[in-house]
């Protein structure tokens, strides 16, 4: 199969939407990450996106809709939390997973009794769904457990040959994944952390959130994933990722021992100079944003270099930066270590 990249012109869009339409992928550009695309509400083009990412299938996925008169397809009841919050949050990068709708597709929700389901706000994301007239099931556009992908050509490197068309739309403006909270259950849970936080949905709906255990730490044995990004391995390159929990002088000490060929500090930008081996940073120290919006091009810069290990400094736990300590515990395989 030969993978066209197009430019999200009135055209393509339209061609985009005629293949969803007849059950095939497209990868499309949200403000998150770039997301593989199906029709939520046709299980055999759900099947295919689990298939190109090699992705298992019981890891749930979620629908992109692009008006509140599409709710209705993925999900069984609406909240008045979930009203509150799509009123303050959408179009926008925040996942609400409700109880589930009989017209989406099973294989969307993995057998769970719940579908996730998001407003992106990207234009283009939201001219396709509006021109192919239903949700849009739509994982990252990437082998399953690589760094997610957030320019086109992250999308073409792991999905050429697998899908007939990825719509350029530039590099995506957050970087990593939208929040999920659950609102499925008697007091509201967030599932994954994202740019939208806990304490902005708390003041959105007058509430405390919980924190899901698997937010900073592996699902147990025979736990069943609730949101997508909640499996043990994540967002990873191919090197091995450990995560070093200190201050920047201690972790300047750990890396003069721990140089040698292969390998990499995973540093904040401006530290690279004071560091005895090649770096790849990601952000500011003090920028959770810009930390978010650069990890995962960062993660694949190393891949690209040829790292073999990466000490990477560790984040804040807390706003913006817990998003990014949970994708980077993720690709380190919760490997952290006291410096």
């Amino acid at each position: 199969m030969k993978t066209e990249l197009l430019a999200p012109r009135p055209d393509a869009i339209e061609k985009a939407a005629g293949i969803l339409r007849a059950g095939g992928l497209v990868a499309i550009p949200t403000e998150t990450v770039y997301g593989l695309a199906a029709n939520a509400l046709d299980g055999a083009a759900v099947r295919a996106i689990f298939a190109a990412k090699g992705r298992p299938q019981d890891n749930p996925l979620i629908s992109h809709i692009a008006s509140m008169d599409m709710l209705g397809m993925v999900t069984g009841s609406v909240p008045p939390q979930a009203q509150r919050l799509a009123e303050a949050f959408w179009p926008g990068p925040l996942t609400m997973v409700l109880p589930r709708g009989a017209a989406v597709a099973r294989e969307v929700c993995a057998g769970l009794e719940t579908a996730a389901v998001r407003m992106p706000s990207h234009p283009v994301a939201q001219a396709v769904i509006r021109a192919a007239g239903v949700p849009l099931a739509a994982p990252s556009a990437n082998l399953s457990g690589s760094p997610s992908p957030t320019t086109a050509a992250d999308v073409l490197a792991d999905m050429e040959g697998k899908i007939p068309l990825i719509l350029d739309g530039g590099a995506c403006s957050v970087g990593v994944e939208s929040t999920v909270i659950s609102l499925a259950g008697a007091q509201p849970v967030l599932l994954r952390p994202g740019y939208i936080t806990k304490e902005q949905l708390e003041d959105a709906m007058g509430c405390a959130v919980a924190l899901s255990d698997a937010v900073l730490h592996k699902l147990k044995d025979g736990e069943s994933a609730a949101s997508p990004g909640m499996k043990y391995k994540h967002y990873a390159p191919k090197a091995d990722v450990t995560i070093l929990k200190g201050s920047f002088d201690a972790y300047k000490e750990y890396m003069k021992s721990h140089c040698a060929d292969g390998v990499y500090a995973l540093c904040f930008t401006g530290e690279e100079p004071a560091l005895p081996c090649p770096c790849v940073t990601y952000g500011r120290a003090d920028k959770p944003d810009e930390q978010a919006h650069a990890l995962f091009s960062a993660l694949r810069e190393l891949d690209a270099r040829g790292a073999k290990t990466v000490f990477a400094r560790c984040p804040a736990q807390e706003g913006v930066a817990m998003a990014v300590y949970n994708r980077l515990l993720r690709a380190a395989a919760f490997r952290v270590v006291e410096v």
